[in-house]
């Protein structure tokens, strides 16, 4: 989307995914689509018809996209021509691609505890714990707050997570103690706002970005020797997979991701965290 026109009607789409309530990365990813499909089309996108759609999702399998690349480019060209346009051509012409079934790769129990103890300082070292102790997305983690940590009910509040829900999250006695630890550090330092970000940026007013709790992984990843190819998420994937080897009910799991609706916080803290048979050394 370059000229005049191509222009106003990517505002016009930020504008209707705002309306909608869409996160920053969704609009980005669904801006990024309808960019890579104008220059495949080498015109304005509402130029486009039926067929177009359709060649442009054969070009895609031709050069190698995956499924699930195919299926966010789906979503955001029928977003584009369904909402944003009032067209039904991109649900006529686009068709969504099943992805191959394929079991996440996961980190034993001792591979956790490892990358753990390597994490670059006590802030960081905090957060992945958070991840993976309680099951959280990137993006769940860096916008806590102090006050999301109910340390009465024993729960964690996670405020407009995926979808746009609130939820209550579990919290073990053993991460509570890893988070006062570094709330006090932090307070100490100076670098925590009285109701501020639980894991503050390098400005406190700003939260800690994804970005770099990802480089944090990485670098704890490598600095703990482990080489298999996971990523940060891989961290909420261990703590499904280490409580379903613990034998805790799978619905019970769904409701702990966020997959289901709320559940009581007595049922929270029945389940023990994975991160409490760690063998982790002290703070």
């Amino acid at each position: 989307m370059t000229n005049t026109a191509t222009s106003q009607l990517r505002q016009r789409m930020i504008e209707d995914m705002t309306l909608l309530g869409f996160s920053p990365g969704t609009q980005r990813g669904y801006i990024a689509a309808v960019r890579n499909f104008t220059d495949f089309l080498g015109r304005r996108p509402d130029q486009a018809d039926g067929e177009d759609l359709r060649r442009y999702q054969l070009h895609m399998r031709s050069s190698g996209a995956s499924a699930r690349s195919m299926n966010a480019a789906v979503s955001a060209l029928r977003f584009f021509f369904g909402v944003t346009l009032g067209r039904s051509d991109a649900n006529a012409d686009m068709t969504t691609v099943r992805e191959p079934a394929k079991l996440p790769v996961v980190l034993s129990p001792d591979e956790v505890a490892r990358l753990l103890e390597a994490a670059p300082g006590l802030k960081y070292r905090a957060a992945l714990s958070l991840a993976y102790g309680a099951g959280l997305r990137a993006s769940e983690v860096v916008s806590l707050k102090v006050s999301d940590i109910d340390s009465k009910r024993i729960v964690i509040r996670v405020e407009q997570g995926k979808g746009q829900k609130d939820r209550y999250a579990m919290l073990s006695a053993p991460l509570l103690d890893l988070l006062r630890t570094w709330w006090v550090a932090a307070r100490q330092r100076g670098v925590m706002l009285p109701g501020g970000w639980l894991f503050p940026g390098q400005n406190p007013v700003n939260p800690l970005s994804t970005r770099q709790l990802r480089r944090a992984f990485d670098g704890a990843r490598a600095a703990a020797g482990i080489d298999k190819r996971v990523s940060l998420h891989t961290l909420r994937h261990c703590f499904a997979t280490h409580l379903l080897e613990q034998k805790v009910d799978i619905r019970v799991i769904q409701v702990l991701l966020g997959h289901k609706t709320q559940v009581a916080s007595t049922t929270l803290q029945a389940v023990k965290s994975p991160l409490e048979h760690l063998k982790l050394p002290s703070t």
